[in-house]
């Protein structure tokens, strides 16, 4: 048995990188999955995002570990399809639902702050900030509803806790996501339902492993590569790793979404190796 042993969670951005392993480790605990995606780039974007197949590849590692779950295609900014595949997922999986994962989000290339685009500001905002919003305000009545309680687990950034320069847009988004995790731990303590942000420092997922990155840590190289930036990323977190895994910010998730973490509500959690002290 499982700590979530027959609830019901819904992961946003879950086709690869950070959803696909919240999906799976919440499944390995037990709970069905409701699983949403966009399975789409912006044209501006530096780095190539999931695709059809990678959410299909999701399903196959949830339904490996013997739990059920609901995917579909949905965009965060689109409330309609969010709510839709949301309420199909709870009546397809016994009308309930316990966990949500508010995962889904996009990060901007290094430029200082005046020369961001404006476009591509509002669109990065817009996936971030707004789409965790949106998801919030589809998974919300339907736990106050259901009378069970809950857990929501908002992904911010362990750059909304740091100072430094460049990527304005990502800070400014991921620090709103933490301003939405303390009001609504507010607003929803008397349902029962905890609501609380994890900050990871850099996570070894396709958002840092691309080209664009190595090549803003290593401009001196031509075609620098995942070992020529490791030094860079780890010079910046206290414990000597350059990155942390997906699964460690799973485990954490899990257990804010578990019983265990039952009196644990409106906190900031780093999954950082000590990056905030080290900045």
């Amino acid at each position: 048995m499982g700590v979530l042993e027959g609830k019901v969670a819904f992961v946003t951005g879950a086709a690869r990188g950070q959803g696909r392993s919240h999906a799976r480790r919440l499944a390995e605990e037990g709970a069905d999955v409701i699983a949403i995606d966009a399975c789409a780039t912006p044209g501006w974007l530096s780095y190539p995002l999931a695709t059809e197949e990678d959410l299909a590849r999701t399903v196959r590692d949830v339904e490996a570990t013997g739990r059920r779950i609901v995917a579909r295609r949905a965009d965060v900014r689109d409330a309609g399809a969010v709510e839709a595949a949301l309420k199909e997922g709870i009546a397809e999986l016994g009308g309930r639902l316990d966990v949500a994962c508010a995962n889904a989000a996009i990060i901007s290339q290094p430029k200082a702050t005046w020369e961001i685009d404006v476009e591509e500001f509002r669109e990065l905002v817009d996936v971030t900030l707004t789409g965790t919003f949106i998801t919030l305000k589809a998974v919300v009545p339907h736990m106050i509803a259901a009378g069970n309680g809950g857990s929501i687990i908002l992904t911010s950034s362990g750059a909304a806790l740091v100072n430094g320069p460049g990527f304005a847009d990502y800070k400014a988004a991921k620090s709103g996501v933490l301003s939405l995790t303390r009001t609504l731990a507010c607003e929803l303590a008397g349902h029962f339902i905890r609501v609380n942000a994890v900050c990871p420092t850099a996570v070894d997922t396709p958002m840092i492993q691309n080209e664009t990155v190595y090549r803003a840590f290593r401009p001196d190289l031509a075609e620098p590569g995942r070992e020529d930036v490791a030094g860079g990323f780890r010079e910046m977190n206290l414990l000597p790793i350059p990155w942390v895994e997906p699964a460690d910010v799973s485990n954490a998730i899990a257990w804010l979404a578990s019983d265990a973490a039952r009196y644990v509500t409106g906190v900031t959690l780093p999954i950082d190796a000590g990056n905030a002290l080290k900045c």
